[in-house]
């Protein structure tokens, strides 16, 4: 008969070897899907190009310089300053998992990410350049024309520098949250008030706009359901009417992507003005605005907690 030490090693190797292939959770949220297999090559012109000021039209602004890949890929600021040190329209959305939304921009005008390095290089707050300047630039660099070829049968052109760089910002997802970890089976990896925080997120409503593989980044809601919270906040301007200025529709006025919430805890200011300086105030803004709800007791501290559980990590390190 094997012995009671025995009977209790046995019990908790299989115990561990149980956790260990524990079954994904049936959860309306789902885990990041893995970084995709893209050419490294092109990936590679991307992320040299992400970080290039000659994409400006001063030479002094990279995409780098505003969706800061140590800052949750956004900036710290509320509005970013474009080329000519103004400040720009809108707060900088995260560049992180960009990829899985289905338009960019708050105002949903770019379907592609292709079409949104497009938009930012020729805007006039932005980086204030046009495509003739930037593939001149690039081509009179010999080391881009010498890897261009080697990566595109022909070299340096618009297509290709769009190409490259939308390439590397697909690789840019940050995977391995802690709140990933706990869909695939690690329930033990979040605190109760944790979990206690995403039924709360769930029972309240947020999940219905909060969606999807990108918990957000997949549909459009008008910011203020409940109220005005343009109005309230004061100091409008033109990029307020957020997807009404890209369809005319009535119905689209203060119409918003809704933003994803991946690494959210890291990427304060919030909303698209970035008025809203930490998670509290954001999360306390859409009780009012959004749900038309006053939170019980500590459901507003319970979930900010869930959501910073959502930071992930990027080149193995978390964000």
């Amino acid at each position: 008969m094997a012995s009671p030490g025995l009977l209790l090693a046995l019990g908790l190797f299989m115990g561990l070897s149980v956790a260990a292939h524990a079954e994904p959770l049936d959860e309306p949220l789902k885990p990041l899907p893995p970084v995709p297999a893209l050419d490294p090559k092109r990936v590679q012109l991307g992320q040299r190009l992400f970080n290039d000021p000659r994409l400006s039209v001063n030479n002094t602004l990279s995409c780098a310089s505003c969706h800061r890949l140590d800052k949750g890929g956004a900036d710290d600021k509320a509005l970013s300053l474009g080329f000519d040190g103004k400040p720009v329209e809108v707060n900088t959305p995260t560049v992180f998992n960009a990829s899985l939304n289905f338009h960019q921009f708050w105002d949903g005008r770019a379907d592609t990410l292709e079409e949104q390095v497009h938009i930012v290089v020729t805007s006039p707050t932005e980086m204030g350049s046009n495509w003739d300047t930037v593939v001149k630039r690039i081509a009179d660099d010999p080391g881009y024309t010498r890897d261009f070829n080697a990566t595109y049968p022909d070299g340096v052109t618009k297509p290709n520098i769009q190409g490259a760089l939308a390439d590397f910002e697909r690789t840019l997802l940050t995977p391995n949250s802690r709140f990933d970890q706990y869909l695939l089976g690690n329930t033990d990896i979040l605190t109760p008030r944790e979990k206690f925080g995403y039924e709360r997120f769930k029972e309240y409503g947020c999940i219905a706009c909060h969606q999807g593989v990108n918990i957000g980044g997949n549909m459009f809601q008008k910011f203020g359901v409940m109220g005005d919270y343009i109005a309230d906040r004061g100091n409008l301007t033109r990029a307020d009417e957020g997807r009404f200025n890209v369809t005319g529709d009535e119905g689209d006025r203060q119409v918003f992507k809704v933003p994803s919430l991946r690494n959210v805890a890291v990427t304060a200011p919030y909303f698209h003005k970035g008025s809203a300086a930490t998670l509290e105030q954001a999360v306390e803004v859409m009780f009012k605005y959004q749900l038309g709800r006053e939170p019980a007791g500590k459901d507003t501290e319970l979930i900010v907690e869930f959501l910073k559980t959502l930071t992930g990590e990027w080149e193995g390190k978390p964000l």
